[in-house]
């Protein structure tokens, strides 16, 4: 069936999931977005077709050059998409958003579900049982919400994520691993609880590359997957190649 290379251009990094068939096999991080990287890894595994989602500036050589290589899909509100989008502006919904509705409605259909992204900011995402995305809300991710404290006073450090701290911080460290990190896994609970509230048959997904530090800290029953967005990008790859 081929290799499909499914790009996602986020805030933070430049990622690319290779699914070989159907099956996902692997992710590379870019360095940049470079026109050479990217024909590198299409000569390296032989893509025959891919999918670029982008919430940032690239150049129009790079588009170029994946549909002069390859069979190529740019995802936009404009894509063939598994659910319709009533809100005022279609258009301004981010590109990583869409691929992490799609690939809920693929997983779990004729239901309500709820998918958080954790990235550079977390986007909780709902798609109702009608298959309609009706958007959802964003607040900061966890490396903007640690930035922000260092930037914003004058003596405390930037600390590195870590998923075990306790609730009680006795140093700085702690403190501010328990403040954001547990702060922030509260704030997912609320807003799944806030969502089960109004729907029954209710779903909620969490992912992105930061899901490890919070999954011991939740409470509310949730699938966790590291790779759902690019299952998105390439079941929406799928439905636009036809």
């Amino acid at each position: 069936m081929g290799t499909t290379l499914c790009f996602d251009f986020g805030n933070t990094r430049l990622k690319c999931a290779i699914f070989e068939g159907d099956e996902y096999k692997d992710t590379v991080v870019l360095e940049n977005a470079a026109p050479e990287n990217v024909l590198r890894l299409v000569k390296q595994y032989h893509a025959s077709s891919s999918i670029l989602a982008s919430v940032v500036d690239h150049s129009q050589e790079l588009e170029i050059l994946l549909a002069r290589e390859t069979k190529f899909h740019k995802l936009s509100h404009q894509s063939k998409l598994p659910f319709s989008i009533p809100v005022a502006k279609p258009e301004t919904v981010g590109a990583d958003r869409l691929a992490l509705v799609a690939a809920a409605a693929m997983i779990s259909p004729g239901k309500h579900n709820l998918v958080i992204g954790l990235g550079s900011c977390i986007t909780f995402n709902f798609i109702n049982k009608f298959n309609e995305f009706l958007g959802g809300s964003i607040s900061p991710g966890l490396e903007m919400r640690f930035k922000a404290m260092n930037q914003f006073t004058a003596k405390l450090p930037i600390v590195k994520p870590d998923w075990n701290f306790p609730l009680t911080g006795y140093d700085t460290r702690t403190n501010l691993l328990s403040g954001v990190i547990m702060g922030m896994s509260k704030e997912i609970d609320g807003i799944i609880d806030e969502y089960a509230l109004r729907y029954r048959n209710f779903n909620s997904f969490l992912t992105g590359g930061d899901m490890g530090f919070f999954v011991p800290h939740l409470k509310n029953k949730i699938f966790a997957d590291p790779h759902l967005i690019y299952k998105g990008l390439y079941a929406i790859n799928k439905n636009n190649q036809v």
